[in-house]
């Protein structure tokens, strides 16, 4: 799937209305910090488990 500038245009315009320009980096910020702790938890779960 690739995503080009005016695509990612598009969707950004689209937050911007749908959430309003206040809650938008607060989003943002939720999100990324959601991804970190996905990939966290994907490289944590690779390694054995003593029991």
């Amino acid at each position: 799937m690739n995503l080009g500038f005016q695509e990612l245009l598009v969707v950004f315009i689209i937050a911007l209305l749908v959430f309003g320009p206040k809650r938008l980096p607060e989003l943002g910020k939720s999100l990324g910090k959601g991804i970190r702790d996905f990939k966290k938890a994907l490289t944590d779960s690779d390694e054995p488990t003593s029991v």
